[in-house]
């Protein structure tokens, strides 16, 4: 027998997943950058905003906090449809795969209207939240445009997960570009009333938002109409004609989805009121952070929709050594990207919260420096949680390609609900460490939520290959 050495072994146990790494990330990229733009629409609001005063970049953190809980479950719902196509796709089920995307559309649709009169009904629940009024005067006007804006939000979600799911992870990434700059167009024009358009302040971002959501859905269904491969499923749809077995289908695996990600959103805007309460000041020093973070978590975002298509692939193959060995690699390579993401955050951060503010601005100064102050504390906790929160993410998209959603979502919240929230509560309500308390309790909660579900996969795949 000859022996190898153990260094030898090793790199080749390495090289079994690193030589993934190239795919993973030409799968994942588009979506990493779709993801980035939705969160890009978030950062030049505010940016423009922050130059209107601190109230008002408070104020669309209040309104947009109402938004992501809305989002959470919209978005996380619409991912039941990815890795139903990939599987369908994998097996070449072209009529299996057809009635899920038409069923899928249907059903956000009907979820967008639904939460964009769930949160009309919601508003005056501001006013009970212990937030400053002024805030509160501010967020409501702008809060009526963004929230109609879930309705083509949600249709583009369900266009986009049918998209990721043939393996097409690039339309949606083009069409989010071409709202992007639609965005930042009318946020210039409209916020601070250049080429002689009215300024309206933050409701001009608001319609900013607006206009560039309906953008992205007509983008996107134009390029899927017009590629071969998607083309069949996007045309001569008998929109009307549903069928209860497909709905009972995508709800199953689509509602505890939409839960796992609002059990997470949900603690996220949880910090948001919680901030609103020490004042205008923290709350918008959580908005920097919390924008800053959101931009590096759209990066395990893009690896956790890879994971799914990839392991849905290969489930729909029953490869499952494969499919371990995959979604390993992106596990991995999450690993490494985050603890760049890390150490960018810690070198940096007080100098990117001043990105966000007019650092010039005399009148506002005293606001402006214990904003950035507060800030730059919450990116060393951000930087802390930066791996647990995109290992969590891109295991949870492991579990969906293996359609394995139900323990998931009583992980998630467990995680964020048992554990993160009541540290949260305390430390940042009732001892010294204020905002960096509520931040804490974010990183307790991402770091078990990583933990117990990574655990979970590896039961899963170890019972798969022993069958």
């Amino acid at each position: 027998m000859v022996l190898i050495p153990l260094p030898i072994q090793n790199y080749k146990m390495l090289k079994q997943y690193t030589k993934e790494f190239r795919y993973n990330l030409k799968l994942a990229a588009p979506v990493m950058l779709g993801m980035l733009g939705h969160t890009f629409v978030g950062l030049v609001d505010n940016i423009m905003v922050g130059q209107l005063g601190t109230a008002e970049l408070a104020a669309v953190s209040l309104g947009n906090s109402f938004m992501f809980i809305a989002m959470s479950l919209g978005i996380g719902f619409s991912t039941a449809i990815t890795p139903l196509i990939a599987e369908a796709d994998a097996e070449n089920n072209f009529k299996r795969g057809k009635l899920i995307f038409k069923h899928g559309l249907f059903l956000c649709l009907a979820l967008g209207v639904s939460l964009f009169l769930l949160i009309l009904i919601a508003k005056p629940l501001m006013y009970f939240m212990k937030q400053p009024v002024e805030v509160v005067e501010l967020a409501i006007p702008y809060l009526d445009l963004v929230a109609f804006s879930l309705i083509p939000l949600i249709v583009f979600q369900a266009l986009k997960q049918f998209s990721d799911g043939l393996s097409m992870t690039k339309y949606p990434m083009y069409a989010t570009l071409v709202a992007n700059l639609v965005n930042v167009g009318l946020n210039y024009v409209l916020i601070f009333g250049k080429l002689g358009f009215p300024q309206m302040g933050i409701i001009g971002a608001a319609i900013g938002t607006l206009v560039s959501r309906f953008v992205m859905v007509v983008f996107l269904w134009v390029f899927l109409k017009n590629k071969e491969k998607s083309n069949g499923y996007v045309t001569s749809i008998k929109f009307w004609v549903l069928r209860r077995k497909e709905i009972n289908k995508i709800i199953a695996l689509g509602f505890p989805s939409a839960l796992q990600m609002f059990f997470e959103v949900a603690i996220f805007t949880a910090a948001i009121w919680l901030s609103g309460i020490l004042g205008k000041n923290p709350q918008a020093a959580n908005q920097i952070a919390l924008n800053l973070a959101s931009m590096t978590f759209m990066v395990a975002m893009g690896l956790s929709v890879a994971a799914m298509i990839r392991v849905g692939n290969q489930k729909g193959l029953q490869h499952f050594r494969d499919l371990r060995r995959i979604a390993l690699s992106i596990f991995l390579l999450t690993f490494i990207i985050e603890i760049v993401f890390a150490i960018f955050f810690i070198l940096f951060n007080e100098l990117l919260p001043q990105i966000y503010l007019d650092v010039k601005d005399v009148e506002n100064l005293t606001d402006n420096t214990e904003v950035i102050t507060i800030a730059a504390k919450l990116l060393i906790v951000a930087a802390l949680f930066q791996i647990s929160d995109g290992i969590q993410v891109t295991v949870l998209g492991a579990l969906r390609g293996l359609q394995d959603v139900k323990i998931p979502t009583l992980i998630t919240f467990i995680a964020y609900w048992i554990v993160g929230f009541p540290i949260s509560y305390y430390l940042g309500l009732h001892t010294e460490y204020k905002s960096s308390g509520i931040w804490l309790g974010l990183l307790a909660g991402l770091s078990v939520s990583a933990i117990l579900l990574y655990l979970r996969f590896k039961m899963l795949t170890k019972r798969l290959i022993r069958v």
